[in-house]
């Protein structure tokens, strides 16, 4: 039993409070992982690079963290939150950091609203109201409206949309809170979980002692 827990939550071999340069450790490791998933999907958006802005080397960064606490001894159940964890985290961090790229060179205007869709759950909730819209030369936007639009938005109303000017981001509607802290405010929950739980694992990797290696016999002729 005493195998099983330190294999699954880590040995955590010290008395007391654990050493601070542990602590230290777990705080760079989770910071570095999940700073690089979200300042790369930001990048991404900013450049218009696909492979940056959907997240996709944030998954990276979060296995290259899962991987790294394999290597420092961590339990294998601390090792699967974190990688749940930075895998949730690389899934928020692109509408995150659109957000922040409309929010630093955006530019609003107001859109007509051509139809109204959504409103209704499979349970009969309330759900979310999506709009169609145009621009003011009448030309549809690819994308449907959901900030701004409520239910008693009707077709014709005028809607205002912040859009990137070089296109690289998708237009959204225009939010209440439009600064880049805003727009990373979402991430911070995840972000926080993720060193949270990246600081435990290290710490609990603590090993007073090298385990023995298995014995092997050896038949001598």
């Amino acid at each position: 039993m005493a195998h099983l827990r330190s294999t699954v939550w880590g040995p955590a071999e010290f008395v007391g409070l654990p050493p601070w340069w542990l602590v230290g450790e777990g705080l760079l490791a989770g910071v570095l992982g999940a700073t690089l998933i979200v300042v790369t999907t930001v990048f991404g958006a900013r450049t218009g690079s696909p492979v940056l802005a959907d997240g996709e080397a944030g998954l990276i960064f979060a296995l290259a963290l899962a991987v790294y606490l394999v290597l420092v001894g961590a339990g294998r159940a601390l090792v699967g939150i974190v990688a749940v964890l930075g895998v949730c985290l690389a899934f928020h961090a692109p509408q995150a950091a659109a957000g922040v790229v409309l929010a630093e060179r955006g530019r609003v205007e107001s859109a007509v609203v051509t139809s109204v869709h959504g409103g209704g759950t499979a349970d009969g909730g309330h759900g979310r109201y999506l709009c169609e819209v145009a621009d003011r030369n009448g030309v549809p936007l690819r994308v449907r409206i959901w900030r701004g639009c409520e239910q008693n938005t009707r077709p014709g109303d005028a809607l205002a949309v912040v859009y990137d000017p070089r296109g690289m981001v998708p237009p959204r509607g225009v939010d209440q809170d439009t600064s880049a802290l805003g727009a990373l405010r979402g991430l911070s929950g995840w972000a926080g979980a993720l060193v949270a739980v990246s600081v435990v694992a290290v710490v609990r990797s603590h090993r007073l002692s090298v385990p023995p290696p298995d014995r092997v016999s050896v038949v001598r002729g």
